[in-house]
């Protein structure tokens, strides 16, 4: 359902000032230059500088990045047009080192430091991956770095492929409860015909609903550098919308892109039926299988009824085969189903350290884990 085609009011969206995790998709075309295949150093400062200002304001900042295989190509020497697949992987080997470089560079000169995370959509999907890469990005947001995501095309296979950075994006922005997507395109958002085409193209301002006419409006793309169109962009706002996240498509061809956009630039908002936490929460209710179960005492049953997470020091016994990542019920003294969870240990590990206290958990492991055993945003409650 998309809201009908008005005047774009020049006011700051709720849902970007709301926004306190935003995540920011750059695709290839903006950062390097079609004909020189050099970057395009003067708009990434620009981008740099809006970066900046967010975190300045204590908002945190995901940066999802393509341009490696753009940037190694030129060095390489590889002519213009599709690359096979192991070419692909050769360029995206050396332009990753200049992508990497020219981010830390133009990030410091700002006062923030800039972390490389390579993942594939297989990072992604299968659980310890997932876990490892998301506990990974939530530490160096909470030091004030801006993770820069990319597509691992050096090691990928079936990844390498049309528009998969945008996809990878929604991945990312469900993966860490992101507020906010923002996908920088070459046009200004969606539009109900291709723009240029002379069919009365209008900007659609805002959607709600992912519907099939919404999708017949996507068209592709014809800029070899980029590999996805409006059609991938439209995936990706399935995913993000199904996580909670609301997704913006503006232009990314302007300097200062996120400063136009904050001061209400022409874009398409695509409008997340409920908030990510609540998103969550309904995922592990309701869509995952429990692996195993957990079973508290009456101490740890008020504390999570008073929105408190699950310790370790509440819990009698465990059982099941559930690994670190896993759905879990947990159930009271009686055996009654107070809710699910995600636990943060495997089976053999809770083993050890249920009826412990926090401060044992590093002596009795090895290593310091989790404070929680279930953290409370990663619980939904039968009652309370």
């Amino acid at each position: 359902m998309a809201v009908p085609d008005k005047a774009q009011q020049n006011t700051t969206r709720p849902e970007w000032t709301r926004a306190r995790r935003i995540v920011v998709k750059i695709g290839s075309s903006l950062l390097v230059d079609r004909t020189s295949g050099e970057l395009k150093s003067a708009w990434l400062a620009t981008l740099a500088d809006d970066i900046a200002g967010l975190v300045g304001t204590g908002r945190q900042v995901i940066v999802v990045s393509s341009g490696a295989i753009a940037l190694g190509r030129h060095v390489l020497g590889f002519a213009r047009g599709a690359l096979e697949l192991e070419r692909s992987q050769a360029a995206a080997a050396v332009g990753q080192i200049s992508l990497a470089g020219a981010y830390q560079a133009v990030f410091k000169a700002r006062g923030l430091a800039a972390a490389q995370i390579l993942l594939t959509l297989g990072d992604t999907e299968e659980r310890r991956r997932y876990l490892n890469a998301r506990q990974t990005i939530d530490t160096l947001l909470s030091e004030r770095a801006v993770p820069v995501v990319n597509e691992n095309d050096t090691v990928a296979t079936a990844e390498i492929r049309y528009g998969d950075n945008d996809r990878l994006s929604a991945r990312v922005a469900s993966m860490m409860s992101a507020d906010c997507l923002v996908l920088l395109s070459d046009v200004n958002g969606l539009y109900t015909a291709p723009p240029g085409s002379g069919s009365g193209a209008r900007l659609i301002p805002e959607i709600r609903q992912i519907t099939p006419d919404i999708e017949a409006m996507a068209g592709g793309t014809a800029n070899e550098l980029a590999r996805g169109g409006m059609v991938t962009k439209i995936e990706a706002g399935k995913i993000a919308l199904a996580s909670g996240t609301h997704m913006v498509i503006t232009a990314g061809t302007v300097e200062h892109p996120l400063r136009r956009l904050e001061e209400g630039g022409p874009c398409t908002w695509l409008l997340a039926p409920s908030d990510p936490v609540t998103a969550r929460k309904r995922w592990i209710a309701g869509q995952l299988e429990p692996k195993g179960f957990v079973a508290i005492d009456a101490g740890a049953e008020r504390a999570l009824f008073s929105g408190k997470s699950l310790l370790p020091a509440g819990v009698m016994r465990v059982g099941g085969a559930f690994e670190r990542g896993d759905a879990v019920v947990i159930r009271a003294t009686d055996g009654r189903e107070l809710g699910r969870g995600l636990i943060a240990y495997a089976r053999e590990d809770a083993e050890l350290i249920i009826g412990k206290r926090t401060s044992e958990i590093a002596a009795i492991l090895g290593f310091a884990g989790r404070a929680a055993l279930v953290h409370r945003d990663d619980m939904v409650l039968s009652r309370g």
